[in-house]
């Protein structure tokens, strides 16, 4: 058969395969983390953080068209748009390693014959679907998230260099390179992955023009490919914006035009330039300059994706993240100067002495008629640096991390042996080899590792090794066999992999050696330019998907390692067939079948459901401030593209220290009028109020919230208090603050029915919990002085209590969001602050408008999901418990009903005992000693498993592993013991104090201590 027939055919198989799969098991709505805020962005072409996507934002708007005029359908068919360009990755991938295969296995002039063709096309395949089946790239696949198109993208240009160098020596073979400079420009507007693809690339071209390739040579190759990475990295993407943003600055400051004619001009100069440079090289028969002149315009061409951004921010959108609306806002947006600096090559420790403050580059806003200074860029100084800083954030939960990690004390300044030896250990040993082991050799669980052993391991399947690693896997804990992400390859698609490498490295040297250069610059280079710190909110792998990509077509091209070493002596059509069956088997087979359950979100609807019960919870024209991306991202999808709520205020306190952010909730958006806020833009531009100091004027009482914000807006010089650097500053003058409150004009807007008038208070006193007012806290504060009650103000139950700025003992739980009323305290201690309810609200809300995610019935829970089953527990449990206390029980069994109707009764690690121990109380109180039972003697069993299991890791290790799993389990089995006894409940009480013995014995030296909470 024809060969190219046939390598189409497989390849588009494999495509179909990998399509079927992604849908089957792809999530129905909007996704946790970005995936609302992306979907949100791409319906209404918004502007989503920095540095954005817009391209990517076009192409999913594209998608959405399809479902008609459902919106609810909308984010299904974002997320059909991933899953295809995923399933086109594969497609990509397939013929990468197909065309490796030809090159390596056929010379020029030999005829193809059966066996030759099964083996490549078996390599192809093998290849293709072991990726399809890995755990990072499958996650990113069935989600409206950039790195589905990214990886697309990333596949195009490196089938494209194969391209070229197949037809490199036809008349118009170099058309190739351009297509790839252009696809290189369009990704830019994806992600910045593609373009590590490069220095492999560069290799790919000095091997096909070079025929006796030099040490030197490669060097220089090297450094080549590096050059060109950096000249678009930076070059290109930031200073072709940079030099627009300064011409502008010159037009507009110093010859006085309009804002934009420094950049028109930039542009015509910079197009001329381009014109007359390629017509030269034209003239002058320069072919390789005209080559590098044509891509760089190619690659400008897609990266003008990004005029995007530009348009829509001035359109002043409801999400419009930094209004990147002029050129010095959006070079700073493309620079992502919101997320800050990390030291590279050369920077302080964690705990290096600072010596003093380095001003830098002047930072220009956008003013009436010309650019003024925000202020200068600063930094610190330090006393002590060194090399390749890899523990730099002085974090406290970081720094106890970096000396846990490395066994340091206090007294310990590392150098730059101990920074090289974290980088290895950790950021390479545990964040990027923990996740190449995931996908090619198995997993542990689907918990957030954070080196504890227990939790986000590689696991294999093999007792013997993992007995090595962690201890007995005689006895597995619950946490590990129950969890659908316990996967184990045995090591099978590894080792195909590596059997791939060596083959390929023995019969192809020079072919290898850019795929391994492919696999060190989307893996190794990535973990030394992101210098990650430890404890992210997340796992990472999904960065690193591009190195699994390059040992994917080394999986691949090990079905032809097996060909050429064990089936030798077959015939080499039954050769080929074997080891195409015997890869299929050892990688995609194992890898599907294991990692299905773990992947289908296909019944899943907890972030589109939680969205929806956050918003539900609030009254109409509500405020609701949020903290977290999960907190913030579901409620902006459903909110503006399934227009659910559209009355209720999302104020993300993480944006709102920003003048961008506060300018957009001073206008109207959806049906929400604008946020009370007094303040105008020149009393809170960058650079102006961004942080204020408290300087305690010991005033005697409360003062009124009106009367501070008044000061800390004040121009006058008498309302201000010298700094430093010689300039003043508005200040806090006490943390004791008040609101009068008129209880009629509570009453009449319905803050508080008229009914409990008698517990509205006549003064909200409280504390400012810190040290500081920053411009966010400036504006809540405004928020408050000003609204007179006229809009409910919410924090999500999942704000930080830092973040409620003292107004602990006035916010009572009405459901996902704690509601500010001013009723008189009867409790202000932090502790009972959950205990704080407004019980009518809160069953009506769990009883009647609540939605459930599916959380009882999805065939798989994320952890974020699983996550919130917890926060849902936790609110049927307060929700009974005050039910309960009111002598509502029959109220209180019908909520406890419902909770058992709608919520997963499995555990999900130490944090469910606690939440279900506090039911089974609450199921004893109401006479249901059956329910009460189960509960806790299961909840017993699975504190037993876990713990036996810690205790068994500890002793392998010689070290405490768990400690804080083990003090919540044995605590609360202490408080099963005594609340089963008290409920006459001898038989169950007995049969915990056995377990709690037996664990007792062999945790006493945390026991000593007294169990904790």
């Amino acid at each position: 058969m024809n060969y190219s027939k046939v390598n189409n055919i497989v390849g588009w198989l494999c495509f179909l395969i990998a399509t079927i799969t992604y849908v089957l098991t792809l999530e129905p709505s909007a996704s946790f983390w970005d995936c609302g805020e992306f979907i949100a962005s791409a319906f209404k072409m918004q502007v989503v953080h920095q540095p954005g996507a817009p391209l990517f934002l076009m192409i999913q708007r594209f998608f959405s068209i399809f479902a008609g005029g459902d919106k609810t359908q909308i984010a299904y068919w974002m997320n059909i748009g991933s899953a295809i360009s995923s399933a086109a990755t594969i497609l990509f991938l397939f013929w990468t390693i197909t065309a490796l295969a030809k090159k390596t296995l056929i010379k020029v002039g030999e005829e193809l014959t059966t066996g030759k063709l099964i083996s490549i096309m078996g390599a192809g395949a093998v290849g293709a679907l072991a990726y399809t089946f890995s755990d990072s790239f499958w996650f990113s696949a069935v989600e409206s998230e950039v790195y589905a198109q990214s990886s697309l993208f990333t596949a195009i240009v490196f089938w494209g260099i194969l391209k070229w160098e197949a037809h490199a020596d036809e008349p118009r073979g170099d058309r190739w390179l351009l297509f790839i400079a252009y696809i290189m420009g369009l990704s830019i507007g994806i992600h910045l992955l593609n373009l590590l693809t490069i220095p492999a690339m560069a290799f790919v071209y000095y091997f096909k023009k070079t025929d006796k390739p030099t040490t030197s040579g490669i060097f220089k190759t090297l450094l080549v490919g590096v050059l060109i990475l950096a000249i678009i990295q930076y070059g290109i993407i930031q200073y072709l914006v940079s030099f627009g943003a300064y011409f502008d600055l010159f037009f507009v400051n110093t010859l006085g035009l309009g804002f934009g004619t420094g950049v028109l001009f930039f542009a015509v100069l910079l197009i001329g330039a381009f014109v007359w440079a390629i017509r030269y090289s034209i003239a002058h028969q320069k072919k390789l300059l005209n080559l590098a002149l044509i891509s760089t315009v190619l690659i400008i061409f897609g990266y003008t994706s990004f005029s995007m951004i530009v348009i829509r921010a001035k359109a002043d959108p409801n999400l419009n993240n930094s209004a990147p609306k002029d050129a010095f806002s959006f070079l700073s947006y493309l620079n992502r100067e919101q997320y800050g600096d990390r030291p590279l090559l050369f920077g302080p420790n964690y705990n290096s002495e600072r010596s003093g403050v380095t001003e830098g580059k002047t930072i220009w806003r956008k003013g009436e008629n010309k650019y003024e200074s925000a202020g200068k860029k600063s930094d610190y100084e330090y006393s002590d640096n060194t090399l390749l800083p890899r523990m730099y954030s002085d974090d406290p939960k970081h720094a106890a991390f970096y000396k846990e990690w490395m066994h340091m004390d206090d007294s310990k300044k590392p150098n730059v042996v101990d920074n090289v030896g974290f980088l290895f250990s950790y950021q390479i040993g545990y964040m990027y080899m923990r996740y190449f082991m995931w996908n090619f050799v198995g997993r542990q669980n689907d918990e957030q590792g954070q080196g504890s052993g227990f939790e986000g391991e590689w696991i294999s399947g093999i007792k013997g090794v993992d007995k090595i690693r962690m201890g007995d896997q005689s006895h597995l804990p619950p946490s590990t066999v129950d969890n659908k992400a316990y996967n184990r390859f045995f090591f099978l698609p590894l080792i195909l992999g590596l059997m791939g490498a060596v083959w390929h490295f023995k019969r192809n040297q020079k072919d290898a050696g850019i795929v391994a250069l492919l696999f060190f610059f989307t893996g190794i280079a990535i973990v030394l330019y992101l210098n990650q710190k430890p404890l992210e909110p997340r796992e990472r792998d999904y960065a690193y998907t591009g190195s699994f990509y390059a040992f994917a077509i080394w999986i691949g091209l090990g079905v032809l390692a097996i060909k050429e070493w064990l089936f030798k002596k077959l015939t080499p059509t039954t050769g080929a067939i074997g080891a195409t069956v015997i890869g299929l088997l050892a990688a995609p087979t194992i890898m599907a079948e294991q990692g299905w359950d773990d992947h289908d979100r296909s019944t899943k609807m907890v972030p589109h459901d939680i969205a929806l019960d956050y918003l539900q919870s609030c009254a109409p024209n509500a405020i609701l401030f949020t903290y977290g991306d999960n907190d913030t991202y579901p409620l902006w999808y459903i909110q503006e593209v399934e227009n659910v709520r559209p009355d209720v205020r999302i104020v993300n306190l993480s944006l709102f220290d920003t003048d961008w952010y506060i300018n957009g909730m001073r206008q109207k958006q959806n049906e929400s009028a604008p946020l009370p806020i007094s303040m105008v833009p020149s009393q809170y531009v960058q650079g102006e109020r961004d942080v204020l100091p408290f300087d305690d004027y010991k005033l005697e009482g409360d003062v009124e919230l009106k009367k501070v914000v008044d000061l800390l807006l004040s121009n006058d010089d008498g309302d201000k208090v010298p700094m430093q650097d010689g300039t003043k500053s508005n200040f806090l003058p006490t943390k004791n603050l008040m609101i009068t409150v008129d209880p009629q004009q509570v009453i009449s807007t319905g803050t508080v029915p008229a009914a409990d008038a008698s517990k509205i208070t006549t003064k909200m006193d409280w504390k400012f919990n810190k040290g500081y007012v920053t411009k966010g806290t400036l504006a809540m504060f405004d928020i408050l002085a000003h609204n007179n009650w006229k809009r409910p103000i919410y924090f999500a139950s999942t704000v930080p209590s830092e973040q409620y700025n003292g107004l602990d003992k006035y916010l009572y739980n009405e459901g996902l969001a704690l509601r500010l009323l001013p009723l008189k305290a009867d409790t202000t201690s932090s502790e009972e602050r959950s205990e704080l309810t407004n019980t009518p609200a809160l069953y009506n809300n769990v009883m009647n408008k609540f939605k459930w995610g599916n959380m009882k019935t999805a065939t798989y829970l994320d952890p974020q999901s699983s996550d919130d089953t917890f926060i849902f527990t936790n609110i049927f449990s307060n929700l009974s418990s005050n039910l309960i206390k009111e002598g509502k029980t029959t109220e209180a069994k019908k909520v406890l009903d419902k909770y058992f109707a709608v919520m997963p009764q499995k555990f999900f690690g130490i944090r469910t005992v606690v939440v279900k121990f506090y039911i089974a109380e609450n199921l004893y109180k109401l006479g249901e000693t059956a329910r009460a039972n189960e509960i806790l003697t299961t909840s017993a069993d699975y504190i037993n498993k876990e713990l036996t299991y810690l205790a068994d890791i500890s002793q392998s290790k010689g070290t405490i592993t768990g400690s804080q799993n083990v003090q919540t389990g044995l605590y609360y089995l202490d408080r099963m013991i005594k609340t089963s006894k008290a409920a006459g409940q001898a038989q169950v009480s007995s049969q915990l104090e056995k377990i709690f013995a037996g664990l007792e014995s062999r945790f006493s030296m945390y026991y000593a201590q007294g169990p904790q909470q």
